[in-house]
């Protein structure tokens, strides 16, 4: 169990509801950021992508983060976190399993921990964060439909989910209530100096503790990074988790005879970033 006093948080899921990534998260959220090589050890956990199976094929998803942790056993863990958030409900789903691990729990925030991540951060017994490294806190965003009622039902549903959010940031922060309420209701970015000196994290990550793997170009992203967010914005646009996945596949491997032998990864780079500019211009 944690050694920390943290609450625990039933989860139920809302019917019908569809977790989202904020624009403003999208806009910061680099995934190239990762822990530096030789600080993977056989006792971590990687949480690289957003939060849930839903957004990405490789999404982070509780059944995922538990069967690690069965392998790992009744040790001490590392927790490596670059997310933007994502499945509000699987966040809390992970903060409780690791809230329950009976070894200590190290978080390490090596580029940002927002929303549904910046919950599962809180489950450590320990938070170390890099100093240009970010937590994000707002309230829960969800996608719904339908009319007035039901919109107010969703609005009375959510709200005792952000109160048990406030809750877990209260319980590692001392930070009164009314007071994170308001930082959730405003979005509040938290970078690793205040960090350290709201309570949210207990110190800062040497800077040789993490990797950014570098862009081809300085004003384009990564093949990585492209495909990733790629992969969200068609989530927002509806595209099955199936097609999605097919499309990615297919620009990673190039287009037959688009392209001089050896330039096929060069190709589905160019293709996956002219279509992430077109997307994110919708």
């Amino acid at each position: 169990m944690s050694l920390r006093n943290l609450p625990n948080v039933p989860v139920l899921a809302g019917k019908g509801l569809q977790s989202a990534i904020a624009d403003s998260v999208m806009q910061r959220w680099n995934p190239n950021i990762k822990a530096a090589a030789g600080e993977d050890g056989e006792n971590t956990i990687s949480i690289l992508d957003p939060i849930g199976e839903s957004w990405m094929y490789d999404g982070v998803t509780a059944k995922r983060i538990s069967a690690v942790l069965r392998n790992i056993g009744e040790k001490d863990v590392v927790v490596s976190i670059n997310s933007p958030g994502g499945d509000f409900f699987e966040g809390l789903a992970i903060y409780n399993l690791l809230r329950e691990h009976k070894a200590k729990v190290t978080v390490k925030v090596l580029g940002l921990a927002a929303s549904a991540a910046s919950v599962i951060a809180m489950a450590a017994d320990e938070i170390q964060i890099g100093r240009a490294a970010f937590l994000m806190i707002h309230n829960t965003w969800v996608c719904a439909c339908g009319d007035r009622h039901a919109f107010r039902e969703v609005a009375d549903w959510l709200e005792p989910f952000d109160d048990a959010a406030v809750k877990i940031y209260q319980a590692r922060t001392g930070i009164a209530e009314d007071e994170l309420s308001n930082q959730l209701d405003k979005e509040t970015w938290i970078n690793g100096d205040t960090a350290v000196e709201q309570g949210f994290a207990d110190g800062l990550l040497s800077s040789d503790e993490i990797d950014q793997v570098p862009s081809q170009a300085s004003d384009k992203p990564s093949p990585n990074a492209a495909q990733k967010k790629m992969d969200i914005l068609l989530a927002r646009n509806n595209i099955p988790r199936s097609k999605r996945r097919s499309f990615i596949a297919a620009l990673k491997g190039g287009t037959s005879g688009a392209a001089p032998t050896g330039k096929s990864g060069a190709a589905a780079h160019e293709g996956v970033v002219s279509l992430l500019d077109r997307l994110n211009s919708m």
